[in-house]
């Protein structure tokens, strides 16, 4: 309930401020300490000082062996005392029987404290309780000019007067430290309120849940969304765009150069917002469209959304190519019965010897549907494929043939049916009206070669070194959409078999593409 009860902008600068107090206290505890030791190190210094002056003075030295050593070291002794700022001086005999005290009532007497030390020859400087109260205190011992020890001299302050120094000393030092926690309670507030700003004032929990739900989102939809930044990093890639991409793994943060294909890398850097563009990714045919990302008019990156034809081009051009077929059969249907009525015209005429040259001149008309089905007998899709091209050819009025060398002892597979209808596709709108393309499939344990040959115009030998780069094509593109893809694609099958192309000059005077794929065990 209390989590719940307090906002986010509370308990952030709550946190702050305790951080802020908690280092103020720690700091000004170190900073008394310090201010402690000091003055107790001044005053060690001062006493120790003072007590090896009062010991070397030629006239406390000689009254040692005066009658009345007291009478000339008491009044010394104070005067020191006084003008030094400490607690006391005393100054004892060998015995450590005092010859000075603040106290005169006290001279005369043994000291309080173990003067051991200083008698034996050592500098002594530490606490000790004694008559007077707690002190800090030096002892230093006396000696003669022969430098036999003869007393000890003692300098003290009181340990209350240390204290009371501190205590001077501690109102400037909180007024320094509630300044400081001051300007930190100031700036925690200041750093809230931008924090608040820039999470647009929204508490942890719906934070989360934008975040989800955003996720949510664009991982299920049936897009391909790809985000890049201003850096050209990914800034986000969707599940379907990481199927379209083929990415084992999400790249999100990686260089955009480092995932995407050349095309959409260059629609990516582009300057404007492009619909509906067709691109190249690996071998996928790409919809890709390209918006610039804006956060307060300001451009921070671009999304682009992508969405696959290659299923939809490839359904489409097999039902194309179906119908094709059955327009075929029904015009050949049509043809035939009128051929079985002119026979049987020329038979009720008794006319045997004409119908007999009729059926000889008609009955080769199916000889180019029948050399493509022997040909390929061994791979009825292949069979299909060039049926169907060899129907549009010819509604186009260009022949199509299949080479007599053709030979197909295994199924050639989809990579070759690939190649092989994208280069009959640019073979036939390469020739014009009554134009020839043969084509010869070799297919084997060890490859398939496919060898596509026109009479058209030909490829210029500068055009060859970049005709199967994406966009490039040899062909009028003014209304023709999606232009300079199926080269590029037959290029990257070759790749990916790892094979090899060839582009010369053709027989028949236009071009002959030579594709060889080798085999791979995966068709």
């Amino acid at each position: 309930m209390f989590r719940r009860s307090v906002s986010f902008g509370a308990l952030l600068l709550a946190l702050q401020v305790v951080i802020v107090l908690m280092t103020v206290c720690a700091a000004g505890l170190l900073a008394a300490k310090l201010q402690s030791d000091r003055i107790r190190d001044s005053y060690k210094d001062r006493m120790l000082s003072v007590a090896e002056s009062v010991a070397r003075l030629p006239t406390v030295i000689e009254a040692f062996d005066s009658v009345d050593p007291p009478a000339t070291i008491q009044p010394l002794a104070e005067l020191i005392r006084k003008a030094s700022n400490v607690t006391y001086v005393v100054v004892t005999d060998h015995n450590g029987v005092r010859y000075a005290h603040p106290d005169p009532k006290r001279i005369g007497e043994r000291v309080s404290t173990d003067p051991t030390s200083a008698l034996s020859g050592e500098v002594f400087v530490g606490t000790e309780t004694g008559t007077l109260g707690t002190s800090l205190r030096a002892k230093v011992p006396v000696r003669n000019a022969d430098g036999k020890i003869i007393g000890m001299a003692s300098v003290g302050i009181l340990e209350s007067q240390l204290s009371d120094d501190l205590a001077e000393d501690l109102p400037e030092l909180i007024g320094w430290l509630a300044a400081a926690a001051l300007i930190g309670v100031l700036g925690a507030a200041l750093i809230t309120q931008l924090v608040r700003r820039r999470t647009f004032r929204l508490e942890p929990a719906e934070i989360a849940q934008l975040l989800e739900t955003r996720d949510a989102m664009l991982h299920g939809i049936r897009e391909g969304v790809v985000a890049v930044d201003e850096k050209e990093r990914l800034a986000l890639v969707n599940d379907e765009a990481m199927r379209l991409l083929d990415l084992a793994e999400n790249p999100r943060g990686r260089l955009a150069a480092e995932v995407l294909d050349d095309g959409l890398l260059a629609l990516a850097r582009g300057d404007d917002d492009v619909a509906d563009r067709l691109v190249l990714a690996g071998e996928r045919v790409l919809v890709a469209n390209r918006m610039t990302a804006k956060t307060h008019d300001r451009a921070v990156g671009v999304v682009l959304t992508l969405r696959d034809r290659t299923e939809l081009h490839d359904a489409l051009r097999e039902l194309d190519g179906q119908r094709t077929v059955t327009e075929v059969l029904r015009a050949q249907a049509h043809e035939f019965s009128n051929h079985l009525h002119v026979i049987g015209g020329l038979l009720d005429l008794d006319r045997g010897a004409d119908a007999v040259a009729y059926i000889e001149r008609v009955g080769g008309a199916g000889s180019v549907t029948a050399d493509i089905i022997d040909g390929a007998n061994a791979d009825p899709a292949l069979a299909a494929l060039l049926l169907a091209k060899s129907s549009t050819a010819h509604e186009r009025g260009v022949e199509l043939r299949l080479d007599p060398e053709s030979s197909v002892d295994i199924r050639a597979g989809d990579d070759a049916l690939t190649v092989l209808g994208n280069l009959v596709d640019n073979a036939v709108d390469a020739v014009e009206t009554g134009g020839t393309v043969r084509v010869l499939v070799r297919s084997s344990v060890s490859g398939v070669r496919v060898v596509v040959d026109d009479d058209g115009p030909g490829v210029a030998e500068s055009q060859r070194g970049r005709i199967f780069d994406l966009g490039v094509s040899s062909k009028d593109v003014q209304g023709a959409h999606g232009r300079g893809i199926g080269l590029a694609l037959v290029s990257r099958v070759v790749t990916r078999r790892s094979g090899r192309v060839a582009i010369t000059d053709s027989e028949l005077g236009g071009a002959s593409f030579d594709v060889w794929l080798p085999e791979t065990g995966n068709r």
